[in-house]
C-alpha cells in the first residue's frame, strides 16, 4: 500500500535537500521531503557562510576585484581531484550566479568587508578571506569570498529559514520526524522509500528531543548522545511505518556520517577524539541507503579537522611547532589546513609560538575580533593553555617539545620571554577540534544521479563533491546549494516509472 505519493522524493532537509527540493518545484513536479527530526540538519546550527567569487554583488560593493579565474586556480589546490576540472570550472563560472540565486530566495547577505583574518566574523561583518587565499596569493590574486548570511550569531538558521520559506511558497511538501529505512526498487530503479513517522505525542517529545540533541549536545557532548538515545528509544518503539513513492526519483542529501562511532573507526581512525561537527542525522544512514542499492562510496577517509588560531588575529605571526620542534605550516593558514597538517603529519601534537609582544596585542583583540564561543577558546589558550619560559630552551622544557628542534625553527623569532600555546588536537587545554566527514556516495558530475543506480541522486555531505578533498569555510554550504540545485534540477526531468 502506497501512502504518500509525488513525483521526486527528497531524502533530508538541511541545504542541499531544500535547494534541490526548490528546483525540482519550480520545475513544475510534485515534491515531498522526508527528515528525521525537524529539518535544518548541520546548516542551520553552521556559521551561514557560502564561499562564492568571480564578481558577486557584495565583492563589488565592497571594492573587492575577483575573476572566476582567480577563484578557480585557488581552488585547485583545495579540491585537487575531488571532482573534474570541468565541474569546478563550472563551480567557478556559475558562483556569483548561485549567490544570486540565494538572494531570490530571500538569504541576506551584505558587502561589509571584515579588516582582519579571522575564522568567522563577528556581527560587524559579513564578507571576508574564508580560505587560505592570502597564504598561496602565488597561486592566484586572493580576495575575499567568504559570503556570510547576515544574522547575529551563527548564521545558519537565517540561512536555512529563508530557504524553507522559499520552499513552502513552491509548494513542497515536508514530513518531519519520518525516518527514511530502505530504498524500494522496481524495475532496477529506485522508486521510493520505506519509512517509520512518528504521529501524536511521541512526536512532539521527539522534536524537542531531537532540537536539544543538535546544537547544545555540539557544546555538552554527552547529554547530546543522552537526549539523541532517547529520541531513537521512541522511533523503535512508537515509529509506524510509511511508504512514499516516487514517480521521477529519489535525491538522498542526509549529511555525513560523523555521528557514526563505527563508520569513523572503520574509515577514519585518526580522528577519533575530535568533536562531530553535524547534527545526530550525520550517522552516515544517507550514504549506507544509497549503497545498499548498489552505489559506490569514495574519499569516506577524508576528514577535516579544524584548529584555528585566530581569533585574534595578532596568534597568526606565531610560528606553529611540532613535538620535535619542527615546523608544522604556516600559523595563516586556514584552520581546517592547520588540522590536517597537525593529524597527518605530526601525530596530533602542535603548539604555537609566541612572544610577550604577540600575547600583549592578542589580549587587546579579543574583545573586538571575538564572538562568544571563539573569546572562550581565545581567553583558555592565553591562560591555562600557555606554558611561559624566559629562553627558548625553558620554555621548550615546560611544554615538552624537543629543544634543539625549536631553536633551529625560531631562529630570530621575537625576543623573550616566549610562550607555547597547545594546540594540539585532542588538548582539551586548547579546547575541542570539530571534525566533519568528506566522502560519500559517488555522482555523475553533470547531473548528480548516483552511478550505477537508475531514479536516485545525492547532494550535499553524502555525495562526493566539491570540497570531498579539503574544506575551507563556506565551501561546503556552497557545494551543498550546487550539487542540491544541479539534483533537483535532473530528478524533475526523469521519465518516471
Amino acid at each position: 500500500m502506497v501512502d504518500v505519493e509525488a513525483d521526486v522524493v527528497i531524502v533530508g532537509y538541511g541545504a542541499a535537500g531544500v535547494c534541490a527540493a526548490i528546483e525540482a518545484a519550480s520545475a513544475g513536479v510534485s515534491v515531498v521531503v522526508l527528515d528525521r527530526f525537524a529539518g535544518g540538519g548541520a546548516t542551520a546550527m553552521s556559521g551561514g557562510v557560502v564561499y562564492a567569487g568571480g564578481g558577486t554583488r557584495q565583492q563589488v560593493a565592497a571594492g573587492v576585484t575577483d575573476s572566476t579565474d582567480a577563484m578557480f586556480r585557488y581552488l585547485l589546490t583545495e579540491v585537487g581531484s575531488a571532482v573534474s576540472k570541468e565541474t569546478l570550472r563550472r563551480f567557478c563560472d556559475d558562483s556569483a550566479k548561485m549567490l544570486a540565486w540565494l538572494e531570490d530566495q530571500g538569504v541576506p547577505f551584505e558587502a561589509s568587508l571584515c579588516p582582519y583574518k579571522t575564522s568567522y566574523p563577528s556581527n560587524k561583518y559579513y564578507l571576508y578571506h574564508s580560505g587560505s587565499e592570502i597564504v598561496r596569493s602565488e597561486v592566484a590574486p586572493p580576495a575575499a569570498r567568504g559570503h556570510r548570511a547576515k544574522g547575529t550569531g551563527t548564521s545558519g538558521k537565517v540561512f536555512f529559514a529563508r530557504l524553507a520559506e522559499s520552499a513552502r511558497r513552491h509548494g513542497v511538501r515536508v514530513l518531519t520526524q519520518t525516518d527514511a529505512r530502505e530504498l524500494i526498487m522496481s524495475d532496477d530503479r529506485v522508486a521510493g522509500v520505506r519509512c517509520r513517522v512518528l504521529r501524536g505525542w511521541p512526536r512532539a517529545v521527539h522534536r524537542v528531543l531531537s532540537r536539544y540533541a543538535a546544537k547544545p549536545g555540539l557544546y555538552v557532548p554527552k547529554i547530546g548522545r543522552k537526549l539523541h538515545a532517547m529520541a531513537a528509544a521512541l522511533e523503535r518503539r512508537f515509529g509506524r511505518p510509511l511508504e512514499v513513492r516516487a514517480r521521477r526519483g529519489v535525491v538522498i542529501s542526509a549529511g555525513g556520517f560523523v555521528n557514526n562511532r563505527e563508520m569513523m573507526r572503520l574509515y577514519a581512525p585518526g580522528y577519533r577524539g575530535g568533536l562531530p561537527l553535524g547534527t545526530p542525522g550525520d550517522d552516515g544512514r544517507g550514504i549506507e541507503l544509497g549503497a545498499s542499492v548498489g552505489g559506490r562510496v569514495a574519499r569516506m577517509d577524508n576528514v577535516s579537522a579544524w584548529r584555528f588560531i585566530t581569533p585574534p588575529s595578532a596568534l597568526q605571526k606565531g610560528i606553529l611547532v611540532g613535538a620535535n620542534g619542527r615546523g608544522v605550516c604556516d600559523a595563516r593558514l586556514y584552520g581546517a589546513a592547520i588540522g590536517d597538517a597537525i593529524v597527518r603529519d605530526h601525530g596530533g601534537r602542535a603548539w604555537l609560538l609566541v612572544d610577550d609582544d604577540i600575547v600583549r596585542e592578542a589580549r587587546a583583540q579579543i574583545p573586538v575580533e571575538t564572538l562568544w564561543f571563539q573569546r572562550l577558546t581565545a581567553l583558555n589558550r592565553l591562560g591555562r593553555g600557555r606554558v611561559r619560559g624566559a629562553t627558548l630552551d625553558e620554555v621548550a622544557a615546560r611544554a615538552g617539545v624537543d629543544a634543539a628542534g625549536l631553536r633551529d625553527t625560531a631562529g630570530s623569532f621575537g625576543k623573550p620571554p616566549y610562550s607555547l600555546i597547545d594546540v594540539s588536537f585532542r588538548s582539551r587545554k586548547a579546547g575541542p577540534t570539530p571534525i566533519l566527514t568528506l566522502g560519500g556516495l559517488v555522482v555523475d558530475e553533470d547531473t548528480g544521479q548516483v552511478v550505477g543506480v537508475p531514479g536516485l541522486y545525492a547532494a550535499g555531505r553524502s555525495a562526493v563533491g566539491v570540497c570531498s578533498e579539503s574544506y575551507v569555510s563556506g565551501l561546503s554550504l556552497a557545494d551543498c546549494v550546487f550539487s542540491g540545485r544541479r539534483a533537483g534540477q535532473h530528478v524533475a526531468k526523469e521519465s518516471g516509472c
